[in-house]
């Protein structure tokens, strides 16, 4: 019966420690990641902010004002556009963009525009954030895939 104990134990301790590492591959270049995908991710990310801003403002024209609901927003567009500037700083910068690779410079200023929009677009309701965020996706996208991916 101990064996039975022991080898259980061992067994969800490997568990936990594989399932933590392979939570963590996301910084080790294994070439699981698809680049494309993490663009549309963006592009989907930018959605569900404009989506979360209109209701936003929508929610703030009612009376009374819906406390609950409101926070419940304010709750998702700035968890959408922290993961905008999660893919953006931890995969395409940290990984992907290298010094030496044809148009750096552009690729970076172009990705710092847009961390700068996502933290724009958790600060404020402004839907023109939305569009800019869309525009320089499109422009990088241009930069890096030499197409658009995320249409």
């Amino acid at each position: 019966m101990k064996i039975a104990v022991k080898t259980v134990l061992f067994t969800v301790f490997m568990f936990l420690i594989s399932t933590g590492i392979a939570l963590a591959h996301c910084e080790i270049p294994c070439g699981i990641c698809d680049d494309e995908l993490r663009a549309r991710l963006i592009a989907e990310h930018i959605t569900t902010v404009e989506k979360s801003m209109n209701q936003i403002r929508s929610l703030a024209r009612k009376s009374p004002l819906n406390h609950n609901q409101m926070v419940r927003w304010v709750t998702n567009k700035e968890a959408h556009a922290g993961e905008i500037q999660h893919i953006v700083t931890q995969y395409f910068m940290t990984q992907r963009i290298k010094p030496g690779q044809e148009k750096y410079t552009e690729k970076l200023e172009v990705l710092h525009q847009m961390l700068l929009a996502a933290m724009k677009a958790k600060q404020t309701v402004d839907l023109d954030t939305i569009q800019k965020l869309r525009t320089l996706l499109k422009t990088f996208e241009k930069l890096y895939f030499g197409h658009s991916v995320s249409s």
